[in-house]
C-alpha cells in the first residue's frame, strides 16, 4: 500500500505546481486561453517601423521585389528597373546600397518617446528574407554581413530598456523566393525544412536576443499553422521563454489562425471593424496610404493629415482596439520629415488628451447618437467618468451629446483648459456650451475632449 505521508507530499507538490501558473499545451484551445498581459490594453498606441532592403529602391511599395520577379510582374516596376539599372542587376544588389549612413538610434528613440506611443514594433525581417540583425540562419543576407554592417535592432532595444515604451518586433514567417520555402510549398507543405532551418528558427533566436514584449507575426496566409509549428512556439513562449509573463502576440500564425487564434486580432491590414469586438484587436495602419515602406515617389496628398490620423485613432480606441501607426524609414536611416512631424504632433496632442486615451475602456456608447464624429472612452480607474472627443468644433460653441443623460450628470470640463463649461438638457441628451477660444487658448489644434462626471 502507498504510504499516506507520501500521498500528501504528492498532493502538496502538484498543488504548488498548479499555483505557480498554467502550463500551456501546444494546441489552440490551450494557448488561446492565456490572458493578454494588462499593459497592452492600457498602452493603446504603438509605432510600427517597416524597414528593409526595399527602402533602397523605395518605389511602389515594400513588395517591390515580388512584383518585379513574380510570374505576372508589375510593368511599372519592370520599366523602372530597365530604365535605371543594368540588365544584370539583381534584388540582392540593392543590399549593398542599404547603408543606413545617417541612422541615429538616439534620434529615433527621441521621436518614439516624444510621440506618446507606448510600444514599438520594429521590423526584423520582411518577406524578402533580409534580417536586420546578425541572424545565424541568414548568412550574407543580413544587416551585419552586408549593407549597414551593423545590428539595427539592438540599439533601439537597448535604449528603450527601462522606459515606459515596450519593445516589440515584426517577423515574416515566409520568404517569397527562398529555395527551401519554395520546395516545401511544392511538396504541399508536407515537409518543413524551411520552418526548421530558417522561418521559425529565427523567432526563437530573436526572443533570446532581444526579449520583445510584442511579437507581430506576418506572412502566414499560404500555409496552415501546423506547417509553421505555431502552437509549439507559442506554448514555449508562454511557458518557458524569458518574456513569458509580458509578451503579447498577434493572430497571423497560419491561414487557419488569422482573425481566430493567437493573442490580439489584426485580421487584415488597416483593420477597423466599426463595432465592439469580443476579442482584443489592433488596427495596424499606415500614414502613407499606398505603402508600409518608404517611397521616394510619394506625394503630400498620399499621407494622412493630423485630423485624419486622430479621427482614425479615436474610432479605433472607442471600439476597444489598439492602433499601430506605421513609419517607413529611408535606406539612409532617417524618418522622412513628414513622419517625424506627424509623430511629434501626435505626442503634443496626447500630452493634453492622453488621460482620455491611455488605460481606458469602451463606454456604454462608442460614438454619439446625434452629433457625428464624437467618440467616447471611459477611464478604467474611475467608474463615474467618461470622455467625449469631438473632431469638429461645434457651431455656435454648443456641443450636443445625444448619448449623455442629463439626469445622471454632475459636471462637464474641457480637457486641457480651465474654462468653466455649462450644460443643459437637450432632448434625451445634453447641450454643452463651450466658451469661445482664440487659437492661443485652445487646448490643442485637433480633436478636443470634454470629461463627463456622473453622480
Amino acid at each position: 500500500s502507498i504510504n499516506t505521508p507520501v500521498v500528501l507530499l504528492l498532493v502538496v507538490a502538484l498543488s504548488s505546481q498548479t499555483c505557480l501558473g498554467v502550463k500551456y499545451e501546444p494546441n489552440w484551445n490551450s494557448v488561446d486561453s492565456r490572458p493578454l498581459p494588462a499593459w497592452y490594453d492600457d498602452a493603446k498606441i504603438g509605432m510600427f517601423i517597416n524597414w528593409g532592403v526595399y527602402s533602397v529602391p523605395s518605389y511602389y511599395s515594400e513588395w517591390f521585389w515580388y512584383w518585379w520577379k513574380t510570374a505576372k510582374p508589375n510593368q511599372g516596376i519592370v520599366k523602372f528597373m530597365e530604365q535605371y539599372y543594368p540588365p544584370t542587376f539583381t534584388y540582392a544588389d540593392f543590399a549593398a546600397e542599404f547603408k543606413a549612413e545617417f541612422y541615429d538610434p538616439l534620434k529615433w528613440v527621441d521621436i518614439i518617446e516624444k510621440s506618446g506611443v507606448k510600444y514599438v514594433v520594429l521590423s526584423t525581417k520582411h518577406h524578402e528574407g533580409f534580417t536586420m540583425y546578425p541572424s545565424k540562419y541568414s548568412f550574407n543576407w543580413n544587416s551585419v554581413d552586408v549593407g549597414p554592417k551593423k545590428d539595427l535592432i539592438k540599439y533601439i532595444y537597448a535604449l528603450l530598456a527601462g522606459s515606459d515604451v515596450h519593445f516589440g518586433i515584426y517577423h515574416s514567417l515566409f520568404e517569397w523566393f527562398n529555395p527551401l520555402y519554395l520546395q516545401d510549398k511544392a511538396n504541399n507543405y508536407t515537409t518543413q525544412r524551411f520552418v526548421k532551418e530558417k522561418g521559425m528558427a529565427e523567432l526563437y533566436e530573436i526572443v533570446d536576443m532581444y526579449r520583445p514584449d510584442v511579437i507581430w507575426s506576418d506572412g502566414d496566409w499560404e500555409a496552415l499553422s501546423s506547417y509553421w509549428n505555431a502552437t509549439h512556439f507559442l506554448a514555449w513562449l508562454y511557458n518557458d521563454s524569458p518574456v513569458k509573463d509580458s509578451v503579447v502576440v498577434n493572430d497571423r500564425w497560419g491561414s487557419d489562425a488569422t482573425c481566430k487564434h493567437g493573442g490580439f486580432l489584426t485580421c487584415q491590414d488597416k483593420f477597423n471593424p466599426g463595432k465592439l469586438q469580443k476579442r482584443k484587436w489592433e488596427n495596424a495602419m499606415t500614414l502613407d496610404r499606398k505603402s508600409w515602406g518608404f517611397r521616394r515617389d510619394a506625394s503630400f496628398d498620399d499621407f494622412l493629415s493630423m485630423e485624419e490620423l486622430i479621427e482614425t485613432l479615436l474610432k479605433t480606441i472607442s471600439y476597444g482596439g489598439n492602433i499601430l501607426i506605421n513609419v517607413g524609414p529611408t535606406s539612409y536611416g532617417t524618418f522622412p520629415p513628414i513622419y517625424e512631424e506627424r509623430f511629434r504632433q501626435l505626442g503634443s496632442w496626447l500630452k493634453v488628451n492622453g488621460e482620455g486615451i491611455y488605460a481606458t475602456q469602451p463606454w456604454v456608447h462608442q460614438n454619439d447618437t446625434v452629433t457625428p464624429k464624437v467618440w467616447y472612452t471611459a477611464p478604467k480607474a474611475d467608474k463615474k467618468a467618461a470622455y467625449a472627443f469631438f473632431v469638429d468644433w461645434p457651431d455656435n460653441n454648443e456641443l450636443v451629446l445625444g448619448a449623455v443623460s442629463g439626469s445622471s450628470l454632475s459636471g462637464v470640463a474641457l480637457v486641457g483648459s480651465n474654462k468653466t463649461l455649462t450644460w443643459e438638457t437637450s432632448g434625451s441628451g445634453i447641450k454643452v456650451t463651450i466658451p469661445p477660444h482664440n487659437i492661443k487658448e485652445m487646448p490643442c489644434l485637433w480633436a478636443w475632449a470634454v470629461k463627463l462626471t456622473f453622480k
